[in-house]
């Protein structure tokens, strides 16, 4: 089986950290990469048969796709700030160039495209914020394109946790087709840990426990959950983001919680 942690490498010529793709993940839609640019490296890319959301995680860019163009678009220059990103979506079958204007870290979201949308910004103002749970089960989300959003298939959401709280729970699924109760959707994690010298824990099961993994994550490491339960612990001292891309054959999240875990809702 696919390990279901991986963790950066040094960047290629492209800046490349981290490189999830259908194949190498064992499944279907999802595919997610990372790259760190230097201040005036240049990524050029095609979307091929995939639509792409590029996320700018920390840093400014200059974006351009044929005759649009989005210049020195960024706000963010460290993720804990806590502030919604700049975004830029892309339909499938077009080619892109990314140039940092400040050292980038960059998000490259992709998910099958059927060549339904323009491209377009997605500036911070557009980004809906919300907290979500209570006591330690406290989070703050950025729905950087939730399914209110246009696109063919791509959901796209990021998430602060702070330090010694829980996320993404109680623990939740969405990997059977079953609506309107639930969506089969794989997903992704890209975690950031602040301090950088931290760890968070993460745990990926299903209710018959032939998938059963628990996992140390460290900054810059991305999980990936092609099925099943996957809640995270952000340990004391150490506050978490994550950002998540989830795709599946219905652009509709709806989550199934796990029924051992389900008196929590009603604390």
């Amino acid at each position: 089986m696919t390990s279901l942690l991986v963790r950066p490498t040094a960047p290629d010529a492209q800046g490349t950290v981290i490189d999830v793709t259908p194949a190498s993940a064992g499944w279907t839609h999802v595919g997610f990469r990372v790259h760190k640019l230097a201040k005036g490296q240049r990524l050029e890319a095609s979307s091929d048969d995939q639509e792409v959301c590029l996320v700018l995680l920390t840093g400014r860019a200059n974006v351009a796709c044929g005759e649009h163009r989005f210049d020195d678009i960024g706000k963010r220059m460290d993720i804990f700030e806590q502030i919604p990103p700049y975004a830029v979506y892309l339909p499938n079958g077009v080619s892109y160039s990314v140039e940092a204007t400040t050292d980038l870290e960059l998000a490259v979201c992709a998910a099958p495209g059927h060549g339904n949308h323009a491209p377009r910004l997605i500036a911070p103002d557009n980004i809906k914020q919300s907290t979500r749970g209570q006591g330690t089960n406290t989070r703050h989300v950025h729905d950087i394109l939730p399914e209110t959003e246009p696109a063919d298939s791509l959901l796209v959401v990021e998430v602060f946790t702070p330090a010694g709280n829980w996320s993404s729970y109680p623990p939740h699924k969405h990997d059977v087709d079953n609506l309107p109760h639930e969506s089969q959707l794989e997903e992704t994690y890209y975690h950031r840990i602040n301090p950088a010298q931290g760890f968070a824990f993460q745990r990926v099961y299903t209710d018959d426990r032939n998938l059963d993994d628990t996992m140390a994550v460290e900054n810059g490491c991305c999980v990936l959950v092609p099925k099943g339960y996957h809640p995270v612990g952000a340990a004391h001292g150490y506050s978490l983001y994550y950002l998540n891309v989830m795709a599946g054959p219905k652009r509709v999240w709806k989550f199934h919680n796990d029924p051992d875990h389900e008196w929590l809702m009603k604390t």
